[in-house]
């Protein structure tokens, strides 16, 4: 399922260092609110559902998550933040408590769209905190990408809901798949 590829999702370049700010986006990789509370939520939930075309959308966003975490590292590094671990900028650890471990595909769903939302409007906050023009730009293209999970989790609760049909469920993987081409 996961290939590595050594290119970034998106290139990160900073004005100047900036700890402060690095730590920061500290809460973007492992904090309540996190890429690393994301990823592996959806890998976990994919796990309990037995639609396909669901569980694959829920694998793909959790491998980009897993990109996004990786994004925020390297800026993180590049501002001269602190040696990462798997804590919050308090220096909690994080948790397994962070992620939902519900079994109704529906309400994982929901919870999904949810986190979307949180870890959307974190970021805005955190937008607000830096003058980096480029970190303003990586912080916009993942708020952009959460936008393009949160409308696919929508349509698949909808599909759901609906009893879609095959082809329908379809086309959540083909606009997840188009949604990267212009990341090219």
């Amino acid at each position: 399922m996961f290939n590595y590829h050594k290119r970034l999702f998106y290139p990160i370049h900073v004005e100047r260092q900036d700890p402060e700010f690095a730590n920061v986006l500290i809460e973007h990789y492992a904090g309540i609110d996190s890429e690393l509370s994301s990823a592996i939520q959806y890998f976990n939930q994919r796990s309990n559902i037995s639609n396909r075309h669901v569980r694959e959308l829920l694998g793909i966003i959790a491998a980009e998550e897993l990109g996004h975490m990786e994004l925020i590292s390297v800026a993180i590094k590049k501002l001269g933040g602190p040696p990462l671990t798997l804590a919050n900028a308090q220096g909690v650890p994080w948790g397994v408590e962070h992620i939902d471990q519900s079994l109704d595909v529906l309400n994982m769903l929901q919870v999904d769209i949810q986190t979307e939302t949180r870890v959307g409007r974190l970021y805005e906050q955190h937008l607000e905190m830096t003058n980096d023009l480029n970190m303003k730009k990586m912080i916009k293209f993942l708020i952009s990408r959460g936008e393009v999970h949160k409308h696919l989790l929508k349509k698949a609760q909808k599909l759901i809901r609906e009893n879609g049909l095959p082809e329908e469920f379809n086309e959540l993987i083909y606009y997840y798949k188009m949604s990267l081409q212009v990341l090219k």
